[in-house]
């Protein structure tokens, strides 16, 4: 058996495609829609990311704002350009750029967002409402997964899906999102690198979510023949992504989404979709 693949890059250019034609209707009431960055320090892989940002806001004829600090920047700094992002009526919606230097407090930098122009998805009131099956802002991982799941027709509802990792960008806010009835309406099993034998529940699964952030984890006996596997989770070795999930999965599941054009395309497309909404938003007052 060899995997289908599940190919990112292409729902992505459609969620693009749909996006265009609102994108231009807000163009006819003289809207653009706006997305904010804030990156502070240097990091490699994060500055790569937010570039991307910037490149898929051209492509679609949005405007955004790069907002760069250095390294060594104070926390009132920090807040004091989110305070700047959340007034400016040409943003409508930005991220803060994960991880901080050492010393500066994310989390404190995230509290200051307004929920309303949490492109991200992860503010806490706006993860409150995801527990909650309110309307908010989804947190763009998780939403980019099960997009991709129901796309290519992998069952959810009632299925047993396993997601490795229980971080706050993947792992908790998917969780929640998938044992939604509007969501997914799945049975959800959550495990993570301190789970002693992690097979033991990814070899029930159905569908395997591999978000911890650890190389070669999910290996092909791990896995049960046929289900579906998300490589979501990426570590960064001499500058090269290398995936959660082991090469040999492939001839095992019977989906399998890509280290590179997978859920990536995916998190971009949502984050871009996230700021239209809260565009059109601001015009409907």
């Amino acid at each position: 058996m060899t995997a289908t693949v599940m190919d990112g890059e292409a729902l992505a250019a459609g969620i693009k495609e749909d996006l265009a034609g609102r994108i231009a209707a807000l163009a006819d009431r003289g809207v653009t829609p706006g997305l904010g960055t804030v990156l502070v320090g240097d990091d490699g892989p994060s500055a790569k990311y937010v570039s991307m940002k910037h490149r898929d806001c051209a492509e679609l004829g949005m405007s955004s704002l790069d907002r760069r600090l250095p390294a060594d920047a104070t926390q009132a700094e920090v807040e004091a350009v989110i305070r700047e992002l959340n007034a400016d009526p040409s943003v409508d919606a930005f991220i803060v750029q994960y991880p901080f230097p050492g010393g500066l407090d994310y989390d404190a930098a995230i509290l200051g967002v307004d929920p309303a122009k949490d492109a991200d998805g992860l503010h806490p009131v706006n993860l409150g409402r995801l527990v909650m099956g309110a309307d908010a802002p989804l947190a763009c991982t998780p939403h980019g997964i099960v997009h991709m799941l129901r796309a290519y027709e992998v069952p959810l509802a009632g299925r047993h899906v396993v997601i490795v990792g229980r971080g706050l960008t993947i792992g908790r806010p998917l969780a929640n999102l998938l044992t939604l009835k509007h969501g997914a309406n799945a049975a959800v099993t959550v495990v993570h690198t301190g789970v002693e034998d992690i097979g033991a529940f990814t070899r029930t699964a159905d569908v395997i979510v591999a978000a911890a952030g650890s190389p070669g984890l999910i290996t092909a006996d791990m896995v049960r023949p046929g289900a579906a596997v998300v490589a979501a989770g990426v570590s960064f070795r001499d500058g090269k992504a290398v995936s959660d999930v082991d090469d040999g999965v492939a001839e095992v599941a019977g989906f399998l989404s890509p280290r590179i054009g997978g859920v990536g395309p995916l998190t971009r497309a949502m984050l871009l979709a996230n700021t239209v909404a809260a565009a059109e938003r601001s015009v409907a007052g």
